[in-house]
């Protein structure tokens, strides 16, 4: 499975000269727990809800303050056509919980750590099915007409 299956898109991005208050804003408007920093088509940087709570709050900064005075930079990516288990492995080397995906040096996407669960899980599904089977002594649904509940 390659990450272009997994990831999260649009994203939303932000110039590097965006106050603060209005990045909270747009996390706000869109759902999203971060943004993207970028300079024309350059990605320079990553600002989570994290920065903004404890990066910009905590240290008392200004909501005119701007985006790359909290901003994570550089920023670790993972390339749109990588296969899944690179993307498992930066996750686990980086600590961090949203990676942006590339193509070439286009931000096309973020993958999260959510997205992940996502996959984890549909793989776990995948593999209960049968030992689901083998377990039952019949399949799920309604019972047929002929078969009766243990407890009647």
């Amino acid at each position: 499975m390659k990450v272009s299956e997994a990831m999260s898109h649009p994203v939303v991005s932000l110039p590097t000269r965006t106050p603060l208050g209005r990045v909270a804003r747009e996390m706000a408007e869109y759902g999203v727990g971060s943004v993207l920093v970028t300079e024309g088509d350059a990605l320079r940087g990553i600002v989570t809800d994290r920065d903004l709570a404890l990066g910009a709050l905590a240290r008392g900064l200004d909501a005119a303050e701007m985006i790359d005075s909290v901003m994570t930079s550089p920023v670790i990516t993972v390339d749109v056509t990588d296969d899944i288990h690179v993307a498992y492995r930066t996750f686990r080397r980086s600590g961090f919980r949203r990676l942006p995906v590339l193509d070439g040096h286009r931000v096309v996407g973020v993958l999260t750590v959510d997205d992940m669960l996502i996959d984890v899980f549909q793989r776990l599904a995948d593999l209960l099915g049968p030992v689901a089977w083998s377990v039952l002594e019949e399949p799920p649904g309604p019972p047929s007409a002929g078969s009766r509940s243990r407890g009647a």
